[in-house]
């Protein structure tokens, strides 16, 4: 059923039967998340560093990593990309992309996948998005790692919470043994672990600081481009340093 055949009441009906939802999606004038804790989310976060991804996506493959409702990968389509896929664990948050993609009237393709299994996928993609995603898993650097060899090609959009000192850290190439003071600059890079939960939330698993996400992305091969907002990094795939390489 394309855009136009949808009347309001039913999609505020559909809207209601697919809740709750996290993404705050304006499905032709239907909010599906209005009292969202945060405000408009995403879409006040998508302001403040929409203008750091390019306008013109012609052409582009685009993969949406963690895309829970769709806004991001419908707001890529938007922007002319040629093929806009969207995966996510969560079978709930792919039925809440396929009918707000649809609604809207964008060609979006939508699979139930882990980040863990993006090799399966056999391509790599001109931009990787990559939204709020690393602190859910248990194995963050495993899933840069898998991004870098399997799925990204150019330009890597990443978010994170971020926890802890927004300080920046020069970080010597190594430390003696002896060294301890290091550990306890409030700007070293730290990854904090959740064993239960935070903020009511059971797969919160990691919470940065931000000199440990510049670490994590340089060390995963991504080259750090620009930081438009507080939680938002601009990269690009470059060389890894590590020799496992």
């Amino acid at each position: 059923m394309g855009a136009e055949g949808f009347t309001p009441e039913e999609i505020r009906k559909k809207a209601g039967e697919l809740g709750p939802w996290f993404q705050n999606i304006d499905l032709r004038g239907v909010k599906t998340a209005p009292e969202h804790f945060l405000g408009d989310y995403p879409n006040m976060k998508w302001k403040k560093f929409a203008h750091a991804v390019p306008e013109d996506l012609s052409g582009m493959s685009v993969l949406d990593i963690g895309c829970n409702a769709g806004f991001y990968s419908v707001e890529m389509k938007k922007r002319g990309a040629e093929s806009v896929l969207g995966i996510d664990s969560d079978e709930d948050y792919l039925k809440q992309a396929r009918f707000a993609s649809s609604v809207l009237g964008y060609d979006v393709e939508f699979m139930r996948m882990s980040v863990y299994d993006v090799e399966r996928l056999g391509r790599k993609f001109d931009l990787v998005l990559f939204m709020g995603v690393l602190y859910h898993l248990r194995h963050p650097l495993l899933a840069l790692d898998l991004i870098y060899e399997h799925a990204a090609s150019g330009l890597f959009v990443f978010q994170s919470m971020l926890r802890g000192d927004d300080g920046a850290e020069d970080i010597e190439d190594d430390y003696p043994f002896s060294e301890s003071a290091v550990f306890h600059r409030p700007a070293f890079p730290k990854l904090h672990f959740i064993e239960n939960s935070y903020s009511g939330d059971d797969t919160n698993w990691w919470l940065p600081n931000r000199s440990c996400v510049e670490a994590l992305l340089r060390s995963s091969g991504f080259d750090i481009l620009t930081n438009p907002e507080k939680e938002v990094f601009i990269c690009r795939k470059g060389k890894r340093r590590w020799i496992g390489q």
